[in-house]
């Protein structure tokens, strides 16, 4: 019943304060004009202004509809702008989500090389763990999400960055230290540092304890990489985590690495992203340059298998 048209003529109106004037901007005739008002109010039932008054006086449905229109007409000519830059490949907007923590230290000098790049590109970084990001990204709220979990979605498209190994970081002096590799039973008795996420996207869990039927003693959760790591030199606990995340803290000794099972346990990490914008200038040039950051920064990192 209501269009984007109707909310431009009333807009019109009022800010000419004249049907000629606003005929005019709208490149209409006044008698197209008028013709566009008296149908609209027969939709409605309801007068929206008043004729011939100067200034133009409008009625309390015409008021409304110009409250809608105030709050609709900026948000279409914003898109509007958007899709024109967009259309020329060198603006447009990549908001992004993580699901991985430890993520933030390689994804922020990407970030940063790339807005060097892209100065007109919007950039937003949120949080993976308070909402579900990839309906998220279906839904269009998002532009990106780094995920090593992908689950089929229509028009989403995974594009694999790099392929880690997960890997258990234990004390240097406990009973694991010594050990070639961690076998399921070994965490019967342990308690488990994991970040505060749903248990079923740690590969700790999924891919390791639950297919051996293997619960730890106990799970405690830390928001921040550091702090995990001193419960764990401090033997109050063990973590699974990146080995490039580990790598930091393993190779100054301040904890021990052990390969999870006797082959390890590897994971790809993916940018998910809606398939209609992977031919997008800007969103080529990003995952190329976080491909190039990560095996540039982050040790023990290959080639997504």
């Amino acid at each position: 019943m209501l269009e984007l048209r109707h909310l431009k003529t009333l807009h019109a109106l009022r800010e000419t304060d004249s049907l000629v004037e606003a005929a005019d901007r709208l490149h209409l005739t006044q008698s197209a004009l008028s013709h566009q008002f008296k149908e609209l109010e027969e939709r409605l039932g309801l007068q929206l202004f008043v004729r011939k008054t100067k200034p133009v006086r409008f009625t309390s449905a015409g008021l409304r509809l110009l409250q809608l229109a105030d709050a609709v007409l900026p948000l279409l000519r914003g898109t509007e702008r958007d899709l024109a830059r967009l259309a020329g490949g060198t603006a447009g907007r990549l908001h992004m989500a993580i699901e991985c923590h430890s993520c933030f230290q390689w994804l922020m000098p990407t970030i940063d090389q790339f807005r060097d790049a892209w100065p007109e590109v919007e950039l937003d970084l949120a949080s993976g763990f308070s909402f579900a990001p990839l309906p998220a990204l279906a839904r269009g709220d998002l532009d990106l999400v780094v995920t090593s979990d992908p689950i089929e979605l229509a028009g989403i498209t995974y594009v694999p960055l790099f392929t880690y190994e997960a890997m258990l970081a234990v004390a240097n002096q406990h009973r694991l230290a010594n050990k070639a590799f961690i076998q399921p039973q070994d965490l019967i008795s342990e308690t488990l540092i994991t970040y505060p996420v749903e248990r079923d996207r740690l590969d700790i869990f999924t891919r390791f304890l639950e297919p051996a039927d293997i619960e730890p003693a106990q799970v405690r959760t830390s928001e921040l990489t550091v702090m995990m790591m001193q419960l764990v030199a401090s033997g109050r606990g063990v973590c699974g985590l990146p080995n490039w995340a580990l790598h930091e803290y393993s190779s100054r000794g301040y904890v021990s690495a052990k390969r999870l099972g006797e082959k390890g346990l590897y994971a790809t990490l993916y940018a998910a992203i809606r398939s209609d914008m992977l031919d997008a200038p800007f969103m080529r040039d990003f995952l190329l340059t976080a491909k190039d950051t990560s095996f540039a920064s982050l040790e023990g990192v290959s080639v997504a298998r």
